[in-house]
């Protein structure tokens, strides 16, 4: 596309070689999916030393275990966060800026890891309570990140590798499932290691030594630490260009944050921001796409039936109407 019918920050990212930066933003999203993952999945990995050590019940053949709605509750409420977390979030990132809300969800995600292996009490119904309050609250913070750290490296790439970027973040949410496992047998193995205890059949109190309510614990707060680590390298991000220019609509900072990135002069052009924005709002789609799939804007709908989308963005108001037969030829505005 001509740069002159185009935000130059925008056209300088679309074309723009691999570089340094671009890894810098994989690693930065990635080790959220990878923190998200490993906080989503390693509570399965602990549940059933939980019902071993809060519900055991005197002369039961076998260990105890969480009730069916405790475990239901223990293993689902971070997912019932993570919804009402991608909504909420999603939404303010629009309204605040990515950077910013980026910020608040590692903090809610560290601060609810790190309290959800704190939750102390001596009554097994209160640990769960307290443990299923900081797992929805993680939850929620988790389910920000997930469309925060997509966009932000959607937005940083270019055009060429955008679609490999992307995928190499999400690729970490695997490493995160796995690393879960693997921190857990290490763990498991160095506390059997160091505390030895009977079996149960044995000794059905003794199996389970006191020690062994660290472990869930540690498995739980580690999920902080990858968090933490990025933080720092969040805070240096830049606001991306494409929300500083098109939602900010401050061409001149979006310029300035991206000759340094890129490391070359990048003219502001303040008088197409505009023109962008309309081109390039939310749920619209641009003309030349409309045309090559014989969509039609701002035309009555074709006889018979028809697939009506109406756009709920300000700047994409048109009804796109889409023939059902494959040979029905729409007329272009």
């Amino acid at each position: 596309m001509v740069v002159g019918n185009k935000l130059q920050v925008l056209d300088a990212l679309d074309v723009a070689k691999t570089q340094w930066y671009h890894f810098t933003a994989i690693i930065i999203a990635g080790m959220g999916f990878f923190t998200d993952a490993y906080d989503l999945f390693c509570i399965s990995l602990v549940t059933k030393l939980l019902g071993r050590i809060y519900y055991h019940v005197d002369g039961a053949k076998s260990p105890g275990s969480l009730p069916p709605n405790v475990s239901a509750a223990v293993n689902g409420v971070a997912f019932c966060g993570t919804l009402a977390g991608q909504l909420f979030f999603g939404w303010l990132g629009d309204k605040l800026g990515r950077k910013k809300v980026y910020g608040m969800t590692l903090m809610l995600m560290v601060i609810c890891s790190i309290a959800s292996g704190l939750s102390f009490s001596s009554n097994p119904k209160a640990v769960m309570a307290t443990l299923c309050f900081f797992r929805f609250w993680l939850g929620f913070g988790i389910g920000g990140d997930y469309p925060l750290s997509a966009t932000i490296m959607s937005e940083y790439a270019n055009k060429k590798t955008r679609g490999a970027f992307i995928a190499a973040v999400f690729a970490m949410q695997g490493f995160g499932i796995l690393g879960g496992g693997i921190f857990a047998i290490i763990i498991s193995a160095a506390f059997m290691a160091s505390f030895h205890a009977p079996p149960y059949e044995v000794d059905p109190v003794g199996s389970t030594v006191p020690e062994a309510d660290y472990v869930w614990r540690i498995v739980l707060m580690v999920g902080a630490l990858p968090a933490a680590l990025t933080y720092y390298w969040r805070l240096k991000m830049p606001e991306t260009a494409r929300y500083t220019a098109l939602v900010a609509k401050n061409a001149k900072q979006a310029a300035s944050d991206m000759s340094k990135v890129l490391q070359m002069d990048i003219e502001a052009e303040p008088q197409k921001i505009e023109q962008e924005k309309i081109r390039y709002g939310l749920f619209c789609f641009p003309r030349s796409l409309l045309n090559a799939m014989d969509f039609t804007c701002l035309g009555q709908p074709p006889l018979g039936s028809c697939l009506t989308l109406h756009s709920t963005a300000k700047t994409c108001s048109k009804r796109i109407s889409l023939a059902p037969l494959a040979g029905f030829h729409l007329p272009r505005p």
